[in-house]
């Protein structure tokens, strides 16, 4: 079937008319232990119609993503990763110790995966869902507490490993029909030529006519291997390979903190997320299911060298000391007066004990190594250009306070297999800028509001100032007393992109 579609040339609107098909190398379902090993180095180059590169969470979930729909299904996929797990059929055992390296997955990306099949493999392994969070501060004034029932919800997020979360997306793109194939090296260089300037193309060239036309990109990866495709996916984190040679530019900056993150252990399980802001940043302590609970606490590079090479006690000491009474009181009644001066807006939602200041469950034993990694704020000036995309860090790092960054990357994997759907629906080449904005108009109003909100919170509590704490009290207490205010902040963190105030 001929598809004709419009594209332009300088000031010049030409048609092509071009049969389209999905390419089709028969291409060799995932690498797994029974077939794992490198394509042949120096074989003939291959042709696809999507290369992702970045085989982590969002650039699986992309493909799961593309899997799952009609129009996509039937593409031809290569994943380029070097990570050797993905070559092999990923095995979690239940008595292993939870890995500190998690995410906080809110409720829009929980449908995500439902959708698009993976969150079946997910319930599989340990996770932990929360209906409640309660956020407090150092100096005593105030607090917030938030229920899922606050914004008639059944659960404020999950908590999963990311070994979990990798392995579910695994798993699932493993089962399903699309045509793919994973490259277990790494992006060395990557060639787009300008459009040619003739009118009409034969769809039925030549891989390298095709590229010379302008119509193909051209990727050489370091174990010799070459393929072309008409669209490639930069999904390969923060220091992204595809970014820096498709030229994109960036905006942000290093803050001068680190995150020290850990598994710990409880006498008791915790179904509650907490997070109190210190002076020298936010202490998260998230539940992950079995009595365990994970840490991610944010402080100046010195201090985290420390807190890294303490013992084990005095580390368990200095958590539980900034938990409770460390740094300051617990939150008593405000000094704004009682919550009735906000009874007019508590939309028939009445106090109960489950509103009131808590205390978290008591650390007994760090049950995984401290790691530590630097905080940055980075953002690509575009998300999109002629054969090119960026999705997840790639295209956006953000601070780890509210758990948003992998759910933003959830958030362009879903956004962008819809617009390439919608683009071959009407026949459009998949790697026409024109259609590629579409997403990024879609993807970066959010990601950019998320991001001031989060650099926002990072610049309020990195002042200890009395009239601004006064100040940071009283949002507390409008965001705990407040009911209108607070659904709508549990509906934005839920990943209903809809500003609190203006929902």
């Amino acid at each position: 079937m001929n598809r004709i579609f419009a594209t332009k040339a300088g000031s010049d609107v030409y048609r092509l008319r071009i049969p389209w098909r999905p390419f089709s190398n028969d291409a060799a379902p995932l690498l797994s232990s029974q077939n794992a090993g490198n394509p042949e180095k120096g074989s003939e180059a291959k042709q696809y119609d999507i290369a992702i590169v970045g085989g982590g969470m969002v650039g699986l979930a992309l493909a799961c993503s593309l899997a799952s729909r009609p129009l996509t299904r039937h593409l031809n996929v290569a994943i380029i990763d070097s990570n050797p797990a993905l070559g092999r059929k990923h095995f979690i055992k239940k008595e292993d110790l939870p890995d500190p390296r998690v995410s906080t997955i809110t409720p829009a990306t929980i449908s995500f995966f439902k959708d698009i099949g993976a969150w079946q493999f997910v319930e599989q392994h340990r996770h932990a869902y929360f209906d409640k969070m309660q956020v407090w501060d150092y100096t005593g004034l105030s607090y917030a507490k938030y229920n899922a029932r606050d914004a008639d919800k059944e659960v404020l997020g999950c908590v999963v490993e990311n070994k979990v979360l990798l392995s579910s997306l695994l798993s699932r793109v493993q089962e399903t029909v699309l045509p793919k194939k994973i490259y277990p090296s790494r992006l060395n260089s990557m060639s787009i030529l300008p459009n040619s300037s003739s009118s009409e193309v034969d769809s039925t060239l030549s891989m390298t006519a095709l590229f010379t036309h302008g119509r193909l990109a051209k990727l050489e990866l370091e174990d010799g291997n070459s393929l072309y495709a008409k669209l490639v996916v930069g999904a390969d984190g923060g220091k992204s390979r595809v970014r820096e040679l498709a030229g994109f530019r960036t905006t942000g900056w290093n803050y001068s903190q680190n995150a020290i993150i850990c598994t710990v252990e409880h006498d008791v399980e915790n179904h509650c997320a907490w997070q109190r802001f210190l002076p020298s940043g936010p202490l998260a302590l998230l539940p992950i299911g079995d009595k365990f609970s994970n840490i991610v606490w944010t402080m100046s590079p010195k201090e985290s060298s420390e807190f890294k090479s303490i013992t084990e006690d005095n580390f368990l000491k200095a958590v539980n000391h900034a938990l409770d009474y460390g740094y300051g009181p617990h939150p008593t009644p405000s000094i704004l007066g009682s919550s009735d001066l906000f009874s007019w807006l508590k939309g028939g939602i009445s106090k109960s004990a489950n509103d009131c200041f808590e205390i978290p469950p008591k650390v007994v034993k760090l049950a995984s190594e401290r790691m530590a990694f630097p905080l940055s704020l980075r953002h690509a000036n575009d998300y999109a250009s002629k054969r090119v995309a960026l999705i997840g860090d790639a295209a956006h790092t953000v601070h780890p306070l509210a758990g948003q960054g992998v759910n933003l990357g959830f958030g362009d994997a879903s956004t962008l297999s819809s617009v390439i759907s919608e683009g071959i629906a009407v026949g459009t080449d998949i790697g026409e800028v024109s259609l590629l904005k579409k997403y990024e108009a879609d993807r970066k109003p959010a990601n950019v509001m998320m991001m001031a909100v989060l650099d926002g919170f990072q610049k309020a509590y990195s002042v200890d100032f009395g009239p601004l704490n006064i100040l940071r009290a009283a949002a507390f207490h409008g965001a705990h007393h407040i009911s209108p205010l607070k659904k709508s902040i549990i509906s934005y963190a839920s990943g209903e992109m809809r500003l609190p105030l203006f929902a």
